[in-house]
């Protein structure tokens, strides 16, 4: 967990901030996992399942209540006889095989000595099942994080584009709950909750530790999503907008400036700012 909370600054000023990425950001999209194979899926029986899979276009979670997390962000996708594969990042590269089997959803993950052309050799298989809910200690702890990794998803695809306007556009689209185009605070803050559970299961952290870790996101969420609130709420009516998102961050290089005018000393203009702040602190204590 003590990833998390310092995780969330650098969330905020990376999704709200650089609304517009840099163009080296843009990469083709892979194909993803199959739509039929994407959700949830339970091991054991639906009142009281020994485990969760989550499954999205390019990432899977695997979710149980003793045993630390795995995260799987697929890199690259590739199908195999009738299997998908999917190859996430980090040192060793780790596979896991999905496929429609039978009795519900089949997974294997092969060991990363085992070559590619004998997957999946005699790798343990484990079958998965679909469930009418999630229990609802399930569904209150992992809820909001696995809509946050579907989210995500789609926010890099917007982010990664190098099209301006794009990145603000999907953080609206994916924050927006109310339908209103607008971000709230606590909109805001769900989307930081999401994140923070992201990271605790990227971490390998067991439920209770996920479940406390999102319960700390959700104080810090608030807290930076009032800053975020304060900082690009232009207009004032509480709301942010995706034009408020982007607001000199798409078409900077076109700002035109004038040529009257003389340079003024910066110097003079830092003295004048640093009193102006002064005068505001002051009158924001005064009793």
């Amino acid at each position: 967990m003590s990833r998390v909370l310092p995780w969330l600054g650098p969330l905020a000023a990376g999704l709200f901030l650089a609304a517009t990425p840099p163009l080296a950001w843009a990469q083709p999209a892979p194909a993803g996992v199959p739509e039929a194979l994407r959700g949830a899926w339970f091991a054991g029986p639906c009142t009281d399942p020994e485990a969760m899979l989550l499954v999205t276009a390019r990432a899977v979670a695997r979710l149980e209540a003793e045993a630390p997390a795995r995260l799987f962000r697929f890199r690259q996708i590739r199908g195999q006889d009738g299997w998908v594969i999917g190859t996430a990042g980090g040192a060793e590269a780790p596979r896991l095989m999905l496929r429609e089997g039978p009795n519900g959803l089949e997974t294997a993950e092969p060991e990363a000595k085992l070559r590619d052309d004998r997957l999946p050799g005699d790798t343990p298989m484990a079958t998965w099942q679909r469930c009418p809910a999630p229990p609802v200690l399930l569904a209150t702890v992992h809820g909001e994080g696995a809509a946050f990794l579907a989210a995500l998803e789609h926010l890099e695809e917007g982010c990664g584009s190098g099209t301006p306007g794009a990145c603000a556009a999907a953080i609206v689209a994916q924050a927006d709950v109310s339908g209103d185009r607008l971000l709230s605070v606590a909109e805001l803050a769900r989307l930081l909750r999401g994140a923070a559970w992201v990271v605790a299961v990227q971490d390998g952290a067991t439920q209770d530790v996920i479940a406390a870790a999102v319960g700390a996101g959700g104080l810090a969420g608030i807290l930076s999503a009032r800053v975020l609130m304060e900082s690009l709420d232009y207009d004032g009516d509480g709301r942010i907008s995706a034009m408020e998102l982007a607001q000199d961050r798409v078409g900077f290089a076109s700002a035109p400036g004038t040529a009257a005018g003389t340079p003024l000393r910066m110097d003079g203009v830092a003295e004048g700012a640093g009193m102006l702040r002064g005068l505001i602190e002051g009158l924001a204590n005064w009793r």
